[in-house]
C-alpha cells in the first residue's frame, strides 16, 4: 500500500454471521441451564461460532499475506488484542475476587466475627476455614482431602514456565530470520502446552476419584474447578493457538518485521502463564 493510507476492508459477512451464531449458542445454552435440554442448539452455535472465527481469520491472514496492511493497520491489531487481554485481566479478576471475598469476608461472618457476624446465627457451629472441609450445611458433604502443591501443581507450573521460556526463544528466532529455530521451539512449546493439558486431565480425575473434590464439594470444589477450568479452557484456545502459528511457520508466512500473529500468540501465551502462577498461589499454596 501507499505510505499514509488506511486500509479498509470490503464488507464482510462475517460480523453478522458471528452475532448469529453467539446468539444461537447463548440461547441454546440457556436452555441447557434452565430446562436441562438444548444442547444440540448450543452445539450447533458452538460450532458456527467455530466456524466464522476460522474463516474469518483466514480472510485476514490472506489480506495480510497480500500486502494491504499498513502500519496503521499494525497499531489497530496491537490496540485490539491488547484491549482483548485487558478484558481476559478483568475475567480472571472476577474469578480471584469471588474466591478473596469468600476467603477474608464470608467465611469470618460465618463464623460469627466481622461487622456481620450475625450470619453466625444461621450455623452456631460452624468453624471458618480454609481449605473449607466442612461446609457449614450438613447435607453438604466437602472434600475428602486437599491436592498438595508440592506434586502435580508444581510439575504444572514449572511446565508453563519453561513453556514460556521456549516460546520467547522461538519468537527472538523469528526476528532473527532463523525460521528453523523457531519451528523447532515453537514445536516445543506446544508440546508442553499438551502435556499441561493432559496433567490437568489427570489431575481433575484424581479430584473426583480419590480426593472427594467435585463441584458439589461446597465452595472449595466450586472455586477450585471454576478457577482452573477456564483456566484449562484458556489453555486449550492457546494450545489451539501456537498451533495454527506452527503451520504458518512451516508454510513460510511471517518475517522477521512483519509477524503480529505470531506475536499475539505470544502475549496470549504468557497472559495464560501469569493467571497459573496466580492459581497456582492462592488455590493450592495459601
Amino acid at each position: 500500500m501507499s505510505g499514509g493510507s488506511y486500509y479498509v476492508p470490503p464488507t464482510s459477512k462475517w460480523p453478522v454471521l458471528g452475532s448469529l451464531a453467539v446468539g444461537v449458542m447463548m440461547v441454546g445454552t440457556g436452555m441447557v441451564l434452565v430446562h436441562g435440554r438444548g444442547i444440540l442448539i448450543m452445539s450447533v452455535g458452538l460450532i458456527a461460532v467455530l466456524a466464522v472465527m476460522a474463516l474469518w481469520f483466514r480472510d485476514v491472514v490472506v489480506e495480510s499475506r497480500q500486502g494491504l496492511y499498513d502500519a496503521q493497520m499494525d497499531r489497530s491489531f496491537r490496540q485490539g488484542m491488547g484491549w482483548f487481554i485487558f478484558s481476559e485481566v478483568m475475567f480472571f479478576a472476577a474469578f480471584f475476587g469471588t474466591l478473596f471475598y469468600i476467603r477474608t469476608f464470608a467465611l469470618p461472618w460465618l463464623d460469627g466475627e466481622g461487622a456481620k457476624g450475625v450470619a453466625a446465627l444461621l450455623w452456631p457451629d460452624f468453624v471458618a476455614s480454609w481449605p473449607l472441609m466442612s461446609p457449614p450445611d450438613p447435607s453438604i458433604a466437602g472434600p475428602a482431602q486437599t491436592f498438595s502443591p508440592w506434586q502435580l501443581p508444581l510439575v504444572n507450573t514449572l511446565i508453563l514456565v519453561a513453556s514460556s521460556i521456549t516460546l520467547t526463544v522461538a519468537h527472538e528466532g523469528l526476528k532473527e530470520g532463523r525460521r528453523d529455530a523457531t519451528r523447532n521451539w515453537l514445536f516445543a512449546t506446544l508440546v508442553l502446552a499438551v502435556t499441561f493439558i493432559v496433567i490437568q486431565g489427570v489431575e481433575y480425575y484424581e479430584a473426583y476419584t480419590y480426593y472427594g473434590i467435585t463441584l458439589d464439594a461446597g465452595i472449595y470444589g466450586a472455586t477450585f474447578f471454576l478457577l482452573t477450568g477456564f483456566h484449562g479452557i484458556h489453555v486449550i484456545i492457546g494450545a489451539t493457538i501456537l498451533a495454527v502459528m506452527l503451520v504458518r511457520v512451516l508454510r513460510g508466512h511471517f518475517s522477521s518485521d512483519s509477524h503480529f500473529g505470531f506475536e499475539a500468540s505470544c502475549w496470549y501465551w504468557h497472559f495464560v502463564d501469569v493467571v497459573w502462577i496466580g492459581l497456582f498461589l492462592f488455590v493450592y499454596v495459601f
